[in-house]
């Protein structure tokens, strides 16, 4: 539902009009949260650069947004994390909407990496776990609204794998690593948890954290030690063959 009389997508375009934003100018990540502020402030910062992916076409992570393919979602060019300015279809790429696209880049970028195969099963992991969260705990629910969904959840200039919400309608920060978790992660869930507390968390609702990895190293699991607020999980995959009998 949305806390004004427009939806935060709408919002956007207004903000364009009032800052008298034309073809080709910067707009500043900034300057976009400071206008929000002023005139919205009950939009959360969390909410506002979630729908900065979902409105700039060439953000791999919108897909994830349920994305209008007729264009009304398709307002702004990503000119790097801060940085935007309005999408022009006579000279930019085609807007991206589905995951052949998103993957299509991916893969490009990541061509001559040794990692290609764990980001891919790192990315399998991610969507079967979204819709089973349950598996994680019981009342874990996906974070969604107003078309953001919590797969990728932007905070700042790097994403949440998964933010969702508990039983408690508190926020649960997750962390996957299809490999072996190791020390390193707990900085890296910290940081995002502190993120979700102070720019998208009411004041009444607590933020913890959960890693997953394919092995819990004895270094994560010392450091993890040292707080309450984040358990850990190991993941088994396991596949069962069931033969066909074939008929004429």
């Amino acid at each position: 539902m949305a806390i004004y009389e427009k939806p935060v997508k709408l919002l956007f375009h207004d903000m364009v009009k009032d800052l008298s934003v034309q073809k080709g100018d910067i707009l500043e990540r900034d300057k976009i949260i400071s206008w929000f502020k002023q005139k919205y402030p009950l939009v959360k910062q969390g909410t506002i650069t979630a729908h900065l992916v979902k409105l700039s076409i060439n953000a791999t992570s919108r897909i994830h947004y349920n994305v209008d393919q007729n264009g009304k979602d398709d307002l702004f060019y990503q000119i790097d994390s801060k940085k935007y300015r309005l999408y022009d279809p006579t000279s930019d790429p085609n807007p991206i909407y589905t995951r052949s696209q998103e993957e299509e880049i991916i893969k490009t970028e990541i061509e001559n990496s040794t990692e290609e195969n764990e980001f891919a099963y790192e990315r399998d992991l991610q969507n079967f776990l979204a819709k089973n969260l349950s598996l994680i705990e019981t009342g874990l629910t996906l974070y969604i609204e107003e078309g953001i969904t919590g797969l990728e959840f932007p905070v700042g200039s790097r994403f949440i794998d998964i933010l969702a919400k508990d039983k408690n309608n508190n926020y649960v920060v997750v962390e996957l690593k299809v490999s072996r978790g190791y020390d390193r992660v707990v900085g890296q869930i910290l940081r995002y948890m502190a993120w979700i507390r102070k720019n998208h968390a009411e004041q009444n609702q607590k933020v913890r954290g959960i890693i997953i990895a394919r092995e819990i190293t004895e270094d994560l699991l010392f450091a993890c030690s040292e707080t309450q607020n984040v358990d850990l999980y190991e993941y088994n995959l396991s596949v069962s063959l069931k033969k066909i009998e074939k008929t004429i």
